[in-house]
């Protein structure tokens, strides 16, 4: 009686141990992930050893085993976003940056601005910055830089510490993971990111 108890017992465990990492799966796939950051490229908006939750549901969750298959997204990336992705260079690290330039458009950094399409940036998320031309792909402040299809142009909030889109190009659609949404550790830093 005894044994057919524990044996009990531990199935009911192994069950319910089974359901949370199948749940945990599907949530982590789909719907959130947790990052840690390392640098201070995002600098002050995200300082190093901040944890974030991002959202993957909001631009469209990659099917796991496929090469590109996205389930629908609630709405597309917009300008300003802080988007984790996978680093072009290198497929094995995730890199966060802020959104700057979409696809057809022209960038262009001159006297600390951003500018798109020859017009200055002037949402709120890119006042108070200043931008350097650094980089392969930014260094004369008279020449636009055209992204192309299906690609976008980012940068690092603390632009004189950030390789970023100035540095090895532009992010391909399919890199991206999702959109920084929450800090959530360490407490006293618990806020929504924008």
């Amino acid at each position: 009686m005894n044994k057919q108890r524990i044996f009990k017992e531990i199935k009911e465990w192994t069950e319910a141990l089974f359901v949370a990492i199948v749940l945990a799966f599907f949530i982590r796939t789909f719907f959130i992930q947790a990052f840690k950051i390392p640098t201070g490229s995002m600098k002050p908006t995200l300082l190093e050893g901040d944890h974030i939750l991002v959202s993957k549901i909001l631009y469209g969750a990659k099917i796991p085993f496929t090469k590109n298959t996205r389930v629908p997204g609630i709405r597309e990336p917009k300008r300003g976003d802080i988007i984790v992705f996978v680093y072009p260079e290198d497929p094995k690290k995730d890199y966060i940056k802020r959104l700057v330039g979409f696809p057809g458009e022209t960038v262009r950094i001159k006297d600390g601005r951003v500018y798109i399409n020859e017009k200055p940036l002037l949402d709120k998320e890119f006042q108070n910055r200043y931008y350097y031309n650094r980089g392969e792909f930014c260094t004369n402040e008279l020449e636009s830089l055209k992204i192309p299809d299906n690609s976008f142009f980012v940068l690092g909030d603390n632009s004189g510490s950030s390789v970023d889109s100035r540095y090895w190009g532009f992010v391909p659609k399919e890199n991206i993971i999702g959109k920084s949404v929450l800090i959530y550790w360490p407490l006293w830093r618990i806020r929504l990111t924008e």
